[in-house]
Formats: C-alpha cells, sequence, structure tokens
C-alpha cells in the first residue's frame, strides 16, 4: 500500500531546565549531549519497500520507539526527512498520514465494547453505519474476535484485548501499520501464538508493516529484514538470515542470537592467501568465503576477537579447545554446559542424542568448530573484519 523512507532522520530532546542539562552532562553514559539537548535518534537512513515487515530492535532507549512516534506523527523532526509513498511528510499531521499504530498496553475504551472500539476511527471519518458494520465484522472474523464483539475490555484476557487493537487499526485499511511493542505484556505462550497471528494477519491484509520489539526472537521471526539499533544509531541493517550469519559488529553478534554468541582473544594469522584463527593453542583454517573477504579487504595477521555461536561448537575427545564445566542446563532438546575456556565464559549447546548421562561442575571437555563458523572482529572497533 505505501513505501516510507527516512532520510537522515534527526531527533533531538531539547534540555527543559539548566540543571536537567548539567546532570545529563555529568552522568549520562551511551547518551550523545549537545548544546541542544539529549540526541535519541541520529543519522537515520531507511528505505522501506511497499507491503514489505520492517522491524526496528534494539535495547530499552536505544531510539527506536521514538522513530516510530515520528513516522506516526506523534513526535516532531528535529532535523531530516520522511517521505510516505514519495510525498513529504514532515509536516502533515498525524491523522493525515493514513497511518494506524498499535500501542503497548492496547489503549482501548473500557467503557467501550470490542464493537465500539473497533468501530471508533470509522466513526470520526464519519463513515457509514452498514460501512462500519461490515468493516468490523470482516476485521473481528480475520482475528477470530467476533464473538466477543459485545464484551468490553476487562472481561477480555491479554491476547484478546490485542485482537481487539489491531482489529481496531485494521479496518482503516491503512497505507502502513505501526505496531510498538505489542506483544511485550503477554506472558510467553501468548507471545508465541500472537506472533503466529501477526504472521497470518500480514498475508491476509495488503499493508506496509514497521514492527518495533527489544525482543529479539520476535525480529528474527517477523521481520522480511530487521533494523539492529543502539543508542540512537543504526547497527546493521538486513535479512534475519544476514544479520545472524554476518553480524557487523560485537554488538549484533551478542545482541542476535539466542544463547547469545561466545567471544574469545584469539589471533588472525595470515599465511600468503590463506587464514586461520588461534585460540588457546588451536588453530582452524577459516573457509574459503571468509578467507576471500579477509583478502579483499587485505587484512594481516593481528590478534582479534573470535565469535563463535553456542550451537556451532563440538565437543570432542581429543584436541581441540579445553573447558571447564560450571553449570550444566537441561533444555529439553539439548543440554546448554555454561563453561570457561581460554580465560572466557562461554556456552557450548550440545543436543540431547549427544549428550552423555550427565556433566558436573569441574568435569573438563573438549570443544571445536568449523572455520565457516568463527567470525573475527577487531578488538578496539568491534567491527567485523570480513565486512
Amino acid at each position: 500500500m505505501a513505501t516510507v523512507s527516512l532520510k537522515n532522520i534527526k531527533k533531538v530532546y531539547p534540555f527543559s531546565t539548566a540543571e536537567e542539562r548539567r546532570k545529563l552532562g555529568e552522568g549520562g553514559a551511551n547518551l550523545q549531549i549537545t548544546k541542544d539537548g539529549v540526541v535519541a535518534v541520529q543519522a537515520f537512513n531507511l528505505d522501506i519497500a511497499d507491503k514489505e515487515f520492517i522491524v526496528l530492535v534494539g535495547p530499552s532507549g536505544c531510539g527506536k520507539s521514538t522513530t516510530l512516534r515520528m513516522i506516526a506523527g506523534l513526535e516532531e523532526i528535529t532535523d531530516g526527512e520522511l517521505y510516505i509513498d514519495g510525498e513529504l511528510v514532515n509536516y502533515v499531521d498525524s491523522k493525515e498520514r493514513d497511518i494506524s499504530m498499535v500501542f503497548q498496553n492496547y489503549a482501548l475504551f473500557p467503557h467501550m465494547t470490542v464493537y465500539e472500539n473497533m468501530a471508533f476511527p470509522l466513526t470520526l471519518r464519519h463513515e457509514r453505519r452498514d460501512v462500519i458494520d461490515k468493516k468490523v465484522r470482516e476485521a473481528a472474523a480475520i482475528l477470530d474476535i467476533t464473538d466477543y464483539l459485545q464484551r468490553k475490555p476487562k472481561a477480555l484476557s491479554g491476547g484478546q484485548r490485542q485482537r481487539v487493537a489491531i482489529g481496531r487499526a485494521i479496518v482503516r485499511a491503512p497505507k502502513v501499520m505501526l505496531m510498538d511493542e505489542p506483544l511485550s505484556n503477554l506472558d510467553a505462550k501468548l507471545r508465541n501464538e500472537m506472533r503466529a497471528e501477526i504472521i497470518k494477519l500480514r498475508k491476509r491484509i495488503n499493508t506496509t508493516f514497521i514492527y518495533v520489539t527489544h525482543d529479539q526472537t520476535e525480529a528474527m521471526t517477523l521481520g522480511d529484514r530487521i533494523v539492529i539499533m543502539r543508542d540512537g544509531y543504526i547497527q546493521q541493517i538486513g535479512t534475519p538470515q544476514e544479520v545472524f550469519n554476518h553480524p557487523a559488529n560485537l554488538f549484533v553478534a551478542g545482541f542476535i542470537g539466542m544463547p547469545v554468541m561466545n567471544f574469545f582473544d584469539a589471533k588472525l594469522i595470515r599465511e600468503g592467501d590463506k587464514y586461520s584463527v588461534e585460540l588457546d593453542g588451536w588453530r582452524i583454517p577459516l573457509s574459503e568465503k571468509k578467507r576471500a573477504r579477509l583478502l579483499e579487504k587485505d587484512v594481516p595477521s593481528r590478534p582479534v576477537t573470535l565469535g563463535v555461536r553456542p550451537e556451532h561448537t563440538l565437543l570432542w575427545q581429543e584436541g581441540g579447545v579445553l573447558a571447564r564445566v560450571d553449570v550444566s542446563e537441561m533444555m529439553g532438546s539439548s543440554v546448554h554446559l555454561h563453561v570457561n575456556a581460554a580465560g572466557k565464559d562461554a556456552i557450548i549447546v550440545v543436543p540431547i542424542l549427544d549428550a552423555e548421562e550427565s556433566y558436573e561442575p569441574g568435569d573438563t571437555v573438549r570443544f571445536r568448530f568449523a572455520g565457516s563458523s568463527a567470525h573475527v572482529f577487531d578488538p578496539e572497533t568491534g567491527k567485523n573484519l570480513e565486512w
């Protein structure tokens, strides 16, 4: 239904008092402080295709919700340009942008029925009664809440309330659907169910989705592309597979993936046109694709931060890296071994079929990993040396 383009978007929150400026200037870790105020979003550039599902993900305070609110028109844009369907909308009123937004806290009217809540935006537009009834019932059928149309929100579960909030948003058939952490108030089981509902919903309505979450599982399962943010800056944009397999830096590598990636102090060794990494006296040749990318950048032998995902580590009888078991967690289909190896805490994921009967604290194990699974980062900048 619509393309969305953000061109060098910036958001600065001015200081309300001189005292606030002084305090933030003294202790504002991770906040960029300027003479104009606190910078919440900076140098944000993103082109979103028609009907694309984009997820903005990052830790609390990274600027993702602020970015969403600027697209919605609920926050003024300090600098930069926002286009919807090629039209500059920086100064277009929120209600004129043809956008619907689903909030974290549902924002339902408690005195209205489900039907009245869903009909409300159409009533404001003075739609005919028969048109309102048709659209509300169509949305209710899509979301499987037809049986609840005459109930009040207090009589619904959290998942049902979220369906109502989504239904109220889609009855308007907006160009762009914005969702601000819509599942964060639900328990784990309901979050899983609602993720599946959103995936099905996306296939049934023709609109562009922009979704904000701090949950990397939601980002990986929902998004066509993921925008990973930190301290107001974009760290990486890519498909879920791209950001998982080729993290741009240490932050992305540590944020995407569960359990989180293991990091070790290691050495990158170049011998002619060949590369290998050395960890705790054990050397592993890197894959051809990794060698080619490092050669293209003419990376020399040097100390690196080596990243290996827990699920890519393999227990080995002889050779490999020696590790001491600290904790063993049974996770159903696998055992997670929390170990200390090469002076660092790490996790080894052992498939249950490969696991021995038990691993006790103090046991020693050895592990290996393939050269295709090794990621090498600059220890100072955090940048992935391949990219």
